[in-house]
């Protein structure tokens, strides 16, 4: 699994809204320039976590965004998974019911099915809230995303 940019972006974008949650609504620009990416890109990923009930937009002059839920309550997980589709390692596990031919007699998907599990079990265990402390507690060499 390798996470692109979108992911990455996005992650950092609702980091920052996390950081800045007291002050109401924030604008693509103030995150962008914080964070270094263009407003046009964080425009996009906007547009898929808006369908996710994470962020919550407010249009005008004071217009911007900030999280719908704590950031306690938003995982890795479930970011990558709005910015990436699937998060499984092979194909076969992308849909809840496999489609694969070959699932019944395939020797190797226990060991993705596995892989799968960490993957998810680590990614969902890890909330914008648990990175923030983490990063005034220990600096920034914790979960580097």
């Amino acid at each position: 699994m390798k996470v692109s940019t979108k992911g990455r972006y996005a992650l950092r974008m609702l980091l920052d809204l996390a950081e800045h949650k007291d002050e109401g609504f924030v604008s693509l620009k103030e995150i962008a320039e914080r964070q270094s990416i263009s407003k046009q890109y964080l425009e996009q990923i906007v547009s898929l976590l808006n369908t996710s009930n994470i962020l919550r937009a407010n249009r005008g002059k004071q217009g911007g965004y900030m999280l719908v839920k704590a950031p306690s309550q938003i995982t890795v997980g479930q970011v990558l998974r709005i910015t990436e589709g699937s998060l499984a390692p092979v194909a076969c596990l992308d849909d809840e019911v496999n489609q694969c031919d070959r699932a019944d007699f395939c020797k190797m998907l226990p060991v993705w099915k596995g892989l799968n599990k960490v993957i998810s079990d680590y990614l969902d265990g890890i909330n914008l809230q648990t990175i923030m402390e983490q990063y005034q507690e220990q600096g920034s060499d914790s979960y580097v995303i």
